[in-house]
């Protein structure tokens, strides 16, 4: 017959039971805590990039982005508000100067131009018109004005024998002083026709140059009609190659509205922009160094805009061979500007660590090669093969210039 087991043997049991389980659990995080220690704290020698610093000088630099544009791009816009009739090229092709592009509708342009050629026709006959009307009218009045001229002759001659009769006795004083008096009439008279003739040629002479003036506003509205005309014609400026184009047919087009884009696609330049607050250390002439891929293109500075906006400014860098294979339209760069010199700098090899001066917590390899230890260095301005160290490096020390953002939280590691 079984004996029942007493409670206080029982909880006894328990309790071993329960240490047992918790010894082994214990172990078990603690080893898990160790081994992800030493896994955390190790790191293969193929994932680090080791720089040796030395001293030399530094031809300081600061950095931006770049596009890759065409050296020469031209923007062909509307030069009348019409629509699309007919596309002959693509966005991609090469165009000779004189290449048709696409037609506009001309049709109202067209009835401009041949109303203006008519309103001209109409305004030079009517300028021939007055003319004639004049001419007329200045004939008729030089002929009155030799009329009166032969009159008043007539007088003179009759107040010389009226005055000759008084001398002799055979006259009066009367009449003399009525010859004097139509004499003087006479005189007055042709005064009058000779300046009305003299005014009446100043208001031809003006009435023929206002035809003319208005004759010659319509004769250059019609080139300008005319040359806008020529424009509609849409025809390529020079030879390059097309790489935008408006091509949908019926579509309708404002005046001044972007059509094409033709561009010269064999040289190339640099538009950048680089932090407003180096604005200070990039001038025109500065020498610059673009980087595509492994490729380094050396150029210079051409062009600054005199004010920053959104926090950046923005340059031209024209390209020493603009021609390069490496060169395509829209490509984005690193943009590299010299900006001064360091002689007998303590350096070190530049990474991708490297955000500009400050301070860094950097790893640096132990003489056996087997570990890295965290140390705080300060670091100064850059080129694109160097970074200047201030403090905290000394010539022949191996640092770590790869991304090492994921062992922050570690004073030091070993080398796998």
């Amino acid at each position: 017959m079984d004996r029942e087991i007493p409670a206080s043997e029982r909880k006894k049991k328990r309790l071993k039971t329960i240490i047992r389980i918790g010894a082994v659990v214990a172990v078990v995080a603690v080893g898990t805590v160790a081994v992800g220690k030493m896994m955390r704290a190790s790191i293969s020698a193929s994932d680090l990039i080791i720089g040796t610093a030395d001293t030399g000088t530094i031809e300081v630099t600061v950095s931006g982005t770049g596009n890759v544009i065409p050296a020469f791009e031209e923007i062909i816009t509307s030069p009348i508000s019409s629509r699309i009739v007919e596309v002959y090229r693509r966005a991609g092709d090469s165009v000779k100067v004189g290449t048709p592009i696409l037609r506009l509708d001309l049709q109202s342009t067209e009835t401009e131009v041949n109303n203006l050629n008519d309103q001209i026709s109409i305004k030079r006959h009517e300028l021939e018109q007055q003319k004639i009307n004049s001419d007329t009218r200045l004939s008729d009045l030089a002929m009155q004005v030799r009329v009166k001229e032969m009159t008043l002759s007539k007088l003179e001659a009759e107040l010389r024998n009226e005055i000759y009769l008084d001398s002799i006795g055979s006259g009066t004083g009367e009449r003399v002083r009525q010859a004097q008096l139509a004499v003087g009439t006479g005189r007055l008279e042709l005064e009058q026709m000779r300046q009305q003739l003299a005014n009446e040629r100043k208001i031809a002479a003006a009435g023929d140059n206002v035809k003319r003036l208005d004759i010659n506003i319509a004769e250059k509205n019609l080139h300008e009609m005319s040359r806008t005309l020529e424009d509609a014609r849409v025809t390529s400026p020079r030879d390059a190659t097309l790489t935008f184009i408006l091509d949908k047919i019926g579509e309708k087009i404002s005046e001044g509205q972007k059509i094409a884009i033709i561009s010269d696609l064999s040289h190339f330049r640099i538009d950048a922009e680089i932090s407003d607050s180096y604005a200070g250390k990039v001038s025109v002439g500065s020498l610059a160094t673009v980087k595509i891929g492994k490729e380094r293109l050396e150029g210079t500075v051409s062009n600054m805009t005199p004010q920053s906006a959104n926090g950046v400014v923005k340059f031209t860098v024209t390209l020493s061979d603009d021609s390069h294979p490496r060169l395509r339209s829209g490509l984005r760069t690193d943009v590299f500007v010299n900006c001064d010199v360091v002689d007998d700098a303590v350096r070190i090899p530049n990474g991708s660590f490297y955000t500009g001066p400050g301070d860094y917590s950097l790893f640096f390899l132990s003489a056996d090669g087997k570990t890295l230890e965290k140390r705080d260095v300060k670091l100064g301005d850059s080129n694109f093969d160097y970074i200047e160290a201030v403090e905290g490096i000394k010539p022949g020390d191996k640092v770590v210039i790869s991304d090492m953002s994921r062992f922050k939280n570690s004073g030091s590691l070993k080398v796998k």
